[in-house]
């Protein structure tokens, strides 16, 4: 058996992990599933938390930082974005 990723980006409403998901993107490393953006009308998860419970690891939180003065409504991205992963065992 070998291991492969998969990857679940999960952009959030603020920087707490139990608010919910605004968008998302999941990467499957293993070559079982193809996901493309904008493929699916809902979340895999209500919330990173939910993520978390179901087996996911968080590998990565954007750094916090504030906006600059005059640009705290400014909408042009997605600031908290965080990164999990699963291992999965696949078939030679």
């Amino acid at each position: 058996m070998t291991l492969r990723q998969k990857v679940l980006v999960l952009y959030l409403k603020n920087s707490a992990l139990d608010s919910p998901v605004l968008g998302w993107a999941v990467y499957d490393g293993t070559g079982e599933t193809l996901h493309m953006a904008g493929d699916a009308d809902a979340p895999p998860y209500a919330t990173g938390l939910a993520a978390l419970r179901d087996g996911w690891r968080l590998i990565q939180a954007s750094q916090l930082l504030p906006h600059a003065r005059g640009e705290e409504l400014d909408l042009s991205y997605l600031k908290y974005e965080f990164f999990f992963e699963q291992l999965v065992e696949v078939g030679p």
